[in-house]
Formats: structure tokens, sequence, C-alpha cells
């Protein structure tokens, strides 16, 4: 143990996890604690008391600080710029978290002349990764200590066991079914009958939205408004950042939109099986692609869709204080300037289905599409274009031939 240490900022939820980190920073090192809160939007049930639960735990003092404009501002609506999607359905929303909570937590333990940062991540996580490689471009000055890679524990009990010792109060039990990380953008499950992958999830899994068999046999229409590939107003009312997530992610919910059970690729190098909820977030992907559709061109389609797949990576990997991540986001919010119109979602049992779109950037003519006549299209043409464009094509097969 690094005994130099004094003074330690601990991102804390006051689950059990944390609340045993306290006492044991202290016994191991000797140190001051101090909590940290990010309240992301994961609900005012888990934030209720916490502070008083931090100084209960051992904590010299707890900081609970609101970073839910700064998630969906500068992390979740420039994300959502680039199409990033982890690997064909994961909406990112832990992922997308970890960077307002990291410089959070570093800000405060500079403020404070803190020597060191502690998470409770485990080893086994993508977490552990994605917190200590924003540490690292923030302030690697400071020492950090992740518990779980040092200490004895190696269960629920032995964790209870402790904190009864040490007198620390708790509501946790020995047996927890699921692990769930809940933010403004998602709520996701892990753990519990889910661990197999050939069980299909219970009901006791999903906590946000309702079934596809539950949701209302009659659809629900919603018009996104968009200036530069930023929601603005939601059926024509102008709604501010936090307010509007909340909103898609109620009716959404009420739909059955945003369930996804998936087996993905942790950086670690295992795979694990998660569900996710994100509705608001499912309805709000949909738009954007629609709007897309209509106003990028199809060279600006493909190469927005190149920037989306390695921003994805980029994000779940933990990459998001890094020159790659800005020279990324440069080039989507660059493209994302014609991004601006209007877009219908028809959401019914679990579906999400555009229905209208419309922008002043629209490149779409009815002039040019139609089947009708024209004077704007002169098909004729047609017959060198793809002449040209088989060039290749023909010129090896007249060698083939020729060599027969």
């Amino acid at each position: 143990m690094d005994m130099s240490i004094k003074k330690v900022v601990l991102a804390y939820s006051g689950g059990l996890d944390t609340s045993a980190i306290v006492p044991w920073l202290k016994d191991n090192y000797d140190c001051e604690v101090i909590a940290f809160v990010a309240n992301v939007g994961q609900g005012d049930e888990e934030l209720a008391g916490v502070e008083e639960k931090a100084i209960k735990s051992g904590a010299s003092s707890c900081y609970v600080v609101d970073l839910r404009e700064e998630l969906i501002k500068e992390v979740i609506y420039p994300t959502l710029k680039t199409g990033a999607v982890y690997e064909g359905q994961y909406l990112l929303g832990t992922s997308m978290a970890r960077p307002v909570i990291a410089r959070a937590q570093v800000e405060l333990a500079l403020k404070l002349g803190a020597d060191a940062l502690c998470h409770g991540c485990t080893g086994k996580g993508n977490d552990q990764v994605r917190f200590e490689g924003a540490f690292a471009a923030l302030a690697p000055q400071l020492k950090v200590i992740a518990p779980w890679r040092e200490w004895q524990f190696n269960s629920r009990q032995s964790l209870l066991n402790y904190l009864a010792e040490k007198n620390v109060p708790t509501t946790a039990s020995a047996t927890k079914i699921y692990s769930r990380d809940a933010n403004l953008w998602h709520i996701s499950h892990e753990g519990g009958e889910i661990e197999n992958p050939w069980n299909e999830p219970s009901d006791q899994i999903w906590m946000w939205t309702k079934s596809p068999e539950q949701a209302p046999d009659k659809a629900e229409h919603i018009q996104l408004s968009f200036e530069k590939g930023e929601l603005t107003k939601i059926n024509g009312e102008v709604v501010a950042p936090v307010k509007a997530i909340e909103m898609l992610n109620a009716i959404g919910s009420e739909h059955g939109v945003g369930r996804i059970d998936i087996v993905e690729n942790r950086l670690v190098g295992m795979k694990s099986r998660g569900c996710y909820e994100t509705p608001g977030g499912t309805i709000l992907v949909a738009a954007l692609r629609a709007l897309e559709s209509l106003v990028y061109d199809r060279t600006s389609l493909k190469y927005r869709e190149e920037v989306g797949l390695e921003f994805a990576q980029l994000v779940y990997d933990g990459r998001w204080f890094t020159p790659l991540k800005d020279a990324l986001l440069a080039a989507a919010t660059s493209l994302a300037d014609q991004l601006t119109g209007d877009i219908v979602v028809k959401l019914y049992k679990g579906n999400v289905t555009v229905t209208q779109r419309r922008s002043p950037n629209s490149l779409y003519s009815e002039a040019f599409a139609t089947f009708e006549g024209d004077e704007v299209y002169n098909q004729k043409d047609a017959a060198g274009f793809i002449r040209l464009y088989s060039l290749a094509s023909r010129i090896r097969a007249l060698h083939t031939k020729a060599g027969q």
C-alpha cells in the first residue's frame, strides 16, 4: 500500500461495493476519503440519502454533482451525430456516461488537493479501463486505487461481513440477482438468469419499458425537429435537452420501444450478455437515420457510417479524451451541419417506424425520382454511364476471351 496517499476522492454510489470501499481505504491507506456522487439521471431513488450514507460509511464529506446536461450536450448529442452503435445494436448508454463522470471526479480531486482517485469497478469489466484512461489523460499525476484488484473480498457476503465488523449500516443483502447501471440515456441489466445465453429474459429483467404484448393497441405519432443534428422540438414545442430525453423515454417505454438482448465483446477480452433499455435513444437514432437519408449524398453517408463504426469502438473502449475523438467528432459535426428538418415516427408495440420526413437541405427531388414523364432526366444518358461504369469488367472479359 502507498502510505503517502493522504486524501482520496472516491466515485461513490452508495451501493454495497462503494460502502465497503470507504472504510477499507481508511484501514489500508490511513487516508481521508471524500465521496463523489455523479447525478447522471439514475433517478431520485438512487440518490436519496446518499450523502448521509457516505458520511456514515466513514467519508469526511460527500459531493453530489449534477452532470445530466453535460452528459447530453457534450457526449450524447455529439455521439448521435457520428451514428455510433456498438456491434450493430448497443447505443452505448454506460460508455457515454463515463467521460463526464471521470472528468468531474478529477476536477473535484484537483480542487480539494487530493493525492488519489478511487473507483469501484471490477477487474473483469470495461469501466476500469474507461475511468483510468480518463484519469491518465486529465490528471496523470494523481494515483489511482482500484480496490477490486487489491482487496481480499470475493463475494457479497464477505463485504457484508466487513461492513458489519465496521458498524457501517447497509440495506444490501447477500443475494443480488442482477447488476444494473442506469442514467438518463438507458438502463442496463446483467447477471441472474441471463448469464446463460439460452435463457430468455424474464419479466423481472425489464424495469423501464412495457413488453410489446402489454403496449397500447393504438399507435402514437411523434414529430421530432432537429437543427444541425440536435433535437430542438417535440411535436412543435421547444424542449430543453434533459427534459427532451425524459419525455422520449416515457413515451417510448409506454410503447415497448428500446429493448435489446445481446452478447457483446468486452474490451478486456471476454463476452458478456446484457439486456438494455434505451427507449428515447432508439427513437432519436431512427429519426436521425431518416433525416440523413434525405440530406446526405451517397459518399457523405458512406463516410459517416465509417466514422460511426470507429467512434462506437472509441467510446466503448474509453478513449474519449484523445485526439482521435476530436478528429472523428469534427468530421461528423461538419457533416451534421446539414441535418436540419422534421421527422415523424410512429411508435407501435416495440417498433419505431418513420412515416414522414422533410428538410430544407433535402437532396430528394420528385422531379428526378418520378416514374412519370419528365424533362430533367434523360434516360438515354444512362447507357453511356453504364458503359463507362462497367468498363473494367468489359476489358477483363475481353482479355479472358483472347487468352482462350
